[in-house]
């Protein structure tokens, strides 16, 4: 194993670090023992085998795993420096800044406009609601696509415009961090292709980790890459891993680990 932490070269801003994370699942360990600093404004890619850990660690970084009965997470995970597991951390106010695209599209059944101004109007925005839809849909690289037909069902829309709506509702409430587990795995090539446009966009202002099955969309859109493995437990389970955390090139080029070279050149997974 070799150190996961970002060099200096890459961040000197660190929005997430998690420091010797495990995640149960009642008893049985599911991930053990990663180390990892995402830095802000880039994006990060999560890659490895099915069954690997990654969305269990995804979703370590905006306590998700709470909401998961028998779900239990050791070690440290900091957010700008703060333990998000402290008594003063609000879970919801966590995830408002800590927002999550999920795999399949999931609109509210409501109106265009109301999945962008639901989010705002409970967590209290207090500005013009319509500049903030407008906004955000823009943000998403929506807008001129459904500007007049805002008034119609988020699930009237297309499969790749869904989702979209889905990170423009989640750029609406304002987060620093955007978690993307998967995003694209239920899309068509055009589609998938216009949500990784849309990620580079966002990395200028929002701190972005996807978790990836795709090798070519992680060593397209990521700036770093998190390999992530398995080994197999004596009651035929699996316990997850990190192997290797480095720049996306590297990972893909030069990898330390010859598990991650045999992973990214298909030899495994």
């Amino acid at each position: 194993m070799i150190s996961n932490s970002v060099s200096e070269d890459i961040a000197t801003d660190i929005a997430l670090k998690a420091e010797n994370v495990s995640v149960f699942y009642g008893s049985t360990l599911a991930v053990k023992d990663v180390f990892l600093d995402i830095p802000r404004n880039q994006i990060v890619a999560f890659i490895g085998p099915s069954g690997c850990g990654k969305s269990t660690i995804l979703r370590c970084f905006n306590r998700m795993n709470d909401l998961i009965p028998g779900a239990r997470v050791e070690g440290r995970i900091t957010f700008h420096g703060r333990d998000i597991h402290d008594k003063s951390i609000d879970p919801v106010e966590l995830r408002r800044r800590v927002g999550q695209v999920f795999q399949r599209p999931n609109p509210f059944p409501k109106s265009i406009y109301e999945n962008i101004a639901f989010g705002a109007r409970i967590n209290g925005y207090q500005g013009s609601m319509d500049e903030l839809v407008e906004n955000s849909l823009r943000g998403a690289a929506l807008w001129d696509e459904v500007k007049d037909k805002l008034k119609e069902s988020g699930l009237s829309l297309s499969g790749g415009q869904q989702q979209r709506l889905c990170i423009a509702r989640a750029i609406a409430i304002q987060p620093e961090v955007i978690l993307m587990d998967e995003p694209c795995s239920a899309l068509d090539p055009i589609s998938t292709l216009k949500v990784e446009e849309l990620m580079q966009q966002l990395k200028e202002s929002y701190t972005i980790v996807i978790v990836t099955h795709n090798m070519q969309q992680a060593s397209r859109v990521s700036d770093m890459t998190a390999f992530f493995n398995a080994e197999a437990t004596e009651s035929g389970g699996k316990i997850g891993y990190l192997v290797e955390y480095d720049k996306t090139v590297n990972i893909f080029q030069n990898p330390a680990q010859k598990s991650t070279q045999e992973y990214v050149t298909g030899r495994f997974g």
